[in-house]
């Protein structure tokens, strides 16, 4: 299982529609994956643009297909500015 970090820009007038979309597609994507995610920003904004972050702890294989889907279905993307960009972590395993 692994970590997922993603992050894209928002400008200032998109985001209070945007941060309520955001937190229905989780819930609606929480559902049948059992993964729930959490929402972030960063504080202030630079050029009228806020950085969000969407994480989504311990996610299964297949998750980022379902998450694409439900961002899809949602259409964030008509709120977002620019790409969304995506970090996976891991554990650090015990044994080097």
């Amino acid at each position: 299982m692994v970590d997922l970090y993603i992050y894209y820009k928002v400008r200032d007038e998109h985001a209070a529609r945007l941060a309520p979309l955001v937190r229905a597609m989780q819930a609606d994507l929480a559902l049948p994956t059992g993964v729930t995610g959490s929402i972030k920003r960063r504080p202030g904004a630079q050029d009228g643009r806020q950085t969000w972050m969407e994480i989504y702890l311990a996610t299964p294989n297949g998750f980022d297909t379902a998450l694409a889907a439900a961002v899809r279905q949602a259409g964030l993307d008509q709120f977002t500015d620019g790409p969304r960009h995506s970090e996976v972590f891991m554990d650090i395993s015990t044994c080097a």
